[in-house]
């Protein structure tokens, strides 16, 4: 009996198509990357984070935010988060288009989208926008980051069974490790994700274009 279930199962397992494992249990984000034209140029938008936030305040970042239940996909919740904060309507972001998504080690996802964006009716959400700024994209095509990396070394808990492993106590851990782009624009420190995208997408653009041939 128990190997004619293994089978019936094993014949549905055929039918699934692989997803990334627990890919459930992580926390769904999506941030949009606005791009906006200017006396005949493009810029890319940057926010700074309000003062009265919990989570970073402070910080300069892109519009986005996680995904609610309400939302069919990460790019409806990009364009909604940008349309809440920076007081615009879907009307005025066009152009959408999807970018490599980002894992990152503390269980999250994070969905980055590149669009432009006509600032004409913007009224900034001040509750969650201390303020906005513009860097001209040509920087960010000639400026290469900084990039510092980050150890993370693995903690067990206290009651962790070091007994049922090889080496107990002295078992070797393998660290975690992870980049941090920095690009300085005059009084300006882009940081970590946010520079992580803008430099993912000045490289498929420049690739499109053959730079990188």
């Amino acid at each position: 009996m128990m190997k004619k279930r293994l089978y019936n199962a094993m014949e549905k397992l055929q039918q699934r198509t692989p997803t990334i494992m627990d890919f459930d249990k992580f926390s769904k984000y999506a941030v949009l990357l606005p791009l906006v034209r200017q006396n005949g140029d493009v810029f890319v938008l940057f926010e700074v984070r309000s003062l009265q936030l919990r989570r970073q305040p402070g910080e300069i970042c892109f519009p986005g935010g996680k995904m609610d239940p309400c939302d069919q996909s990460p790019q409806e919740t990009a364009i909604r988060e940008t349309c809440e904060e920076l007081g615009i309507e879907k009307e005025h972001i066009t152009h959408v288009v999807p970018l490599d998504y980002v894992f990152s080690p503390f269980g999250m996802v994070i969905y980055p989208f590149a669009a432009f964006v006509d600032m004409t009716y913007m009224k900034i959400n001040e509750k969650e926008v201390a303020e906005v700024f513009t860097v001209p994209l040509s920087f960010f095509v000639e400026t290469k980051p900084d990039i510092y990396r980050v150890q993370f070394e693995p903690k067990p808990e206290d009651h962790f069974p070091f007994e049922h492993i090889p080496g107990g106590r002295q078992y070797n851990w393998r660290p975690r490790q992870i980049e941090e782009h920095f690009y300085y624009y005059k009084n300006k420190v882009i940081w970590g994700l946010t520079a992580k995208i803008i430099y993912h997408f000045i490289r498929m653009i420049q690739i499109k274009e053959g730079e990188y041939a």
